[in-house]
């Protein structure tokens, strides 16, 4: 299973950033993905997440009506699309699958939001 995100980077506050993640080594359309950010100093905790359709996606409650998470299952790619960004939304997103109970990462792409 690899993981490799990318898009993230120095944005203004009330800005928008759109982050992607690329899957391989595992039936990538028949899982579900999630999105996580860890800030310094915090705990990791989940952003958002789609099923492996697509049909049903969850969000944090800090993030909702900002963030979109999608996916492209042609492409075995993931996205957060992330709007109206906050100082507070400065964190590294990682996606994330689990497979047989095991949890896989990638190595996570740096969001900073600053003026």
């Amino acid at each position: 299973v690899q993981l490799v995100e990318s898009g993230g980077g120095l944005v203004q506050p009330g800005g928008s950033l759109r982050l992607s993640c690329a899957a391989s080594g595992f039936t990538f359309g028949g899982s579900t993905m999630r999105w996580f950010r860890q800030a310094p100093g915090k705990e990791r905790e989940l952003v958002a997440s789609i099923t492996s359709a697509g049909g049903t996606t969850n969000y944090a409650d800090s993030v909702k009506g900002r963030f979109t998470i999608s996916r492209d299952n042609a492409k075995n790619t993931v996205f957060l699309q992330m709007n109206s960004l906050k100082p507070e939304d400065t964190a590294v997103y990682y996606c994330n699958t689990r497979r047989n109970g095991m949890d896989y990462w990638g190595k996570g792409t740096m969001v900073t939001v600053s003026s």
